[in-house]
């Protein structure tokens, strides 16, 4: 199985925040599934990191990225709040931007790696 190329993005900030693809995604999962439980779940991540990964998300900037509903007659859930859509939307635009200025240099990586090297020691699948 051949895997296509690859690079992340991650934002560090001059105040320690950091933002990259793990905080990015759940953000999305969490839109997706309404939960930051079944958001965090969709990644394998427990209950609780997906908790404190959302709070700390919360935190870095002036206004929240993610809201939550209390339990009730019609349940609880949790989405993206305006700010965190923003924030979400300008972060893919970002990596999109990243990857379309790299392409080049990435194909170049790509063309000239062995194919034969596995960094794990494994043959190849297949």
């Amino acid at each position: 199985m051949t895997k296509t190329p690859r690079s992340t993005v991650r934002i560090d900030l001059e105040n320690g925040v950091r933002l990259g693809p793990g905080k990015a995604q759940l953000l999305a999962l969490i839109e997706e599934h309404g939960s930051i439980r079944a958001g965090g779940a969709a990644i394998g991540m427990s209950y609780r990191r997906a908790w404190l990964l959302a709070d700390e998300i919360n935190k870095m900037f002036r206004e929240p990225s993610i809201f939550t509903r209390h339990g009730g007659k019609h349940g609880g859930g949790a989405g993206l709040t305006d700010f965190g859509q923003e924030l979400l939307k300008r972060y893919r635009h970002m990596e999109e931007v990243s990857r379309q200025a790299m392409q080049a240099d990435i194909d170049w990586l790509q063309a000239n790696t062995d194919r034969d090297y596995r960094p794990d020691g494994s043959p190849e699948e297949g």
